[in-house]
């Protein structure tokens, strides 16, 4: 494992996508985000996932220079269109109008349609926490998850963030509807190791934690079984039927042509209501409740969502990327 500096790796990522077509200052938010992602410890969805965005430009599926538009609106909702933009980028800039919606609103809600892969969702609810608001925000995903019940994959992962302001750090959850995401299933499996608790289901049917058999046969177990299905499919159909774009169903069924997706991004500030000191003594409060609770393990601290992210940046930020060497040879060699 290869240790870079935050510089190096996004001017080299900068230089990729600029051969590519992408407009300099484009590219350099684009790879930005990469390494942002990265930096936080999300390595599945940072520089690993560098190369596919490539391919997905290559063969046309991202159009390196367009932007998302809006198509209509009324008050604190908008539709917008992604143009078939970078995925990132059109997330940064939805989440950023939710924002300023809500400065005038209280709310602001975009729904974007035919974008791509946003790689990262957490990175948009945490946009929306730094900026002092309560970020939501969802993908729907091509078809990777089984309904519960249903042998084929007709539903998708579909994950959503949620973001919480607090000036101690931010509270973030990022999560897909299957109990691992397909990208913490491949880290897994090349890493030899199974699965910390059972993810899917192996070609017998049976609950498995063998990440290459979940691999095989496509079938990610959803989280809370049914309830997480059920989820996986009510955001879909939301995403799609308020931004007029694709669902699950109508999504192509292959990580290097999945395009054309329907997200949403929720902006809520508090500060539209009045002081928020009152919702920081809250936040901490509950914060403190989990710290309170008695760990499973002794010498453990017991951990809210996003605190864990809060330390990865800070070790990576002293230490450098931590970048796989066959990565950053196919990034170099690009």
């Amino acid at each position: 494992m290869l240790r870079l500096t935050f510089t190096e790796v996004q001017q080299k990522l900068e230089a990729v996508l600029v051969k590519l077509g992408m407009e300099p200052t484009r590219a350099t938010a684009c790879a930005k985000l990469f390494c942002e992602t990265t930096q936080d410890g999300v390595y599945t969805h940072g520089l690993n996932r560098f190369p596919r965005l490539v391919k997905t430009i290559q063969n046309g599926c991202v159009d390196v220079n367009a932007s998302p538009t809006r198509v209509s609106g009324f008050g604190a909702l908008e539709r917008w269109d992604g143009q078939k933009g970078p995925g990132n980028l059109n997330a940064q800039q939805a989440m950023e109008q939710a924002l300023e919606l809500s400065r005038a609103h209280g709310i602001g809600c975009i729904a974007m349609g035919n974008t791509n892969h946003w790689l990262r969702g957490g990175s948009y609810a945490w946009q929306a926490a730094n900026a002092g608001s309560i970020g939501m925000c969802w993908t729907n995903t091509m078809q990777n998850l089984p309904p519960w019940g249903g042998l084929d994959p007709v539903c998708g992962n579909n994950p959503m963030a949620i973001g919480i302001p607090r000036q101690a750090g931010p509270v973030v959850l990022d999560m897909a509807m299957s109990q691992f995401s397909f990208g913490a299933i491949e880290k897994y499996r090349k890493a030899g190791e199974q699965l910390p608790v059972p993810g899917g289901f192996d070609p017998e049917g049976n609950i498995t934690c063998d990440p290459a058999a979940i691999e095989q046969t496509m079938r990610p177990l959803p989280v809370g079984y049914w309830k997480g299905s059920g989820l996986s499919i009510l955001l879909d159909m939301t995403a799609a039927m308020l931004s007029l774009g694709r669902a699950t169903h109508q999504i192509p069924s292959d990580f290097l042509t999945e395009s054309g997706l329907s997200q949403i991004f929720i902006a809520i500030h508090p500060a539209t209501l009045g002081p928020t000191d009152e919702c920081e003594r809250i936040a901490d409060a509950v914060v403190a409740s989990i710290h309170g609770c008695k760990p499973e393990k002794e010498g453990r601290t017991v951990r809210y969502p996003g605190e864990q992210t809060l330390k990865l940046r800070a070790e990576n930020q002293q230490l450098g990327l931590p970048v796989e060497e066959a990565t950053w040879a196919a990034i170099c060699a690009m």
